[in-house]
């Protein structure tokens, strides 16, 4: 049970800090959303380095979410638990995209304002890309987030782990940004629109309300103690046991 609260602990700290570390980097990467977005990045290099290192850290904490949740979601659902894991590794890997697209931004916009404006088209058409891979990046990770997210709240929303008006506020929530994300992706809507930011705005909140839950309260305690009792009434494997059940094959 002691080992099951620390798990909560941790997964409460990760969900905080991957949140946290993408709000802070979005000022500081803000530069890259202007017109003239090479100039901007070159006179606040800086800036969008630390950005792309918040933004390192709030891939590296996402991916770690259902890693820490796996050794006991995996006891309820195996399947949906490695998903989970699965595609939440897919989103820190496309998130690292992003940093990558971020700091060779910086590389560009400097050097398209030490070449002047002789060169100025061929560095503009570099820039148009990167900034393309980063948004690119950005839709397909945040796609592996909900994919992942649906996994393991209809876990916790089965088998009670939270309350069910929690884990089913996460069901709904990941539903809406995975829809937002599929506009952005078909050009319905605008990235970073008032529509996306609306339909990602439940799963955000929800989060934020489930971190301080794991941090604060833990699992269900009957959650655990029935998930105890069916390991306790279940025999143990033996050789005889094996052998018997190979010879009624």
């Amino acid at each position: 049970m002691i080992r099951y609260r620390k798990t909560a602990i941790i997964a409460g700290v990760l969900f905080i800090t991957a949140t946290v570390a993408s709000l802070l980097s979005a000022p500081f990467i803000a530069p890259m959303n202007e017109p003239h977005y090479l100039v901007s990045v070159a006179a606040n290099a800086n800036q969008v380095t630390f950005g792309a290192l918040l933004a390192f850290v709030a891939a590296a904490a996402s991916a770690s979410i259902a890693i820490a949740l796996y050794p006991l979601l995996r006891k309820y659902q195996e399947g949906l638990a490695l998903g989970a894991v699965g595609f939440r590794l897919i989103e820190g890997v496309f998130y690292m995209v992003e940093v990558m697209c971020l700091l060779v931004l910086v590389t560009v916009s400097q050097e398209f304002v030490k070449a002047g404006a002789a060169n100025a088209s061929s560095f503009q058409a570099v820039g148009v890309a990167v900034v393309a891979g980063f948004h690119g990046a950005g839709n397909v990770s945040l796609l592996a987030f909900c994919l992942g997210a649906l996994m393991y709240y209809a876990i916790f929303y089965q088998t009670r782990l939270v309350p069910r008006w929690l884990s089913g506020w996460g069901l709904v929530g990941a539903t809406l940004c995975l829809v937002a994300d599929l506009f952005v992706m078909f050009g319905l809507i605008g990235p970073l629109s008032t529509p996306q930011v609306v339909l990602a705005l439940p799963i955000a909140v929800q989060e934020m309300v489930l971190a301080l839950w794991l941090i604060v309260r833990g699992f269900k305690s009957s959650a655990i103690a029935s998930l105890s009792a069916k390991n306790e009434a279940q025999p143990p494997l033996t050789a005889d046991s094996t052998l018997h059940a190979e010879a009624m094959r």
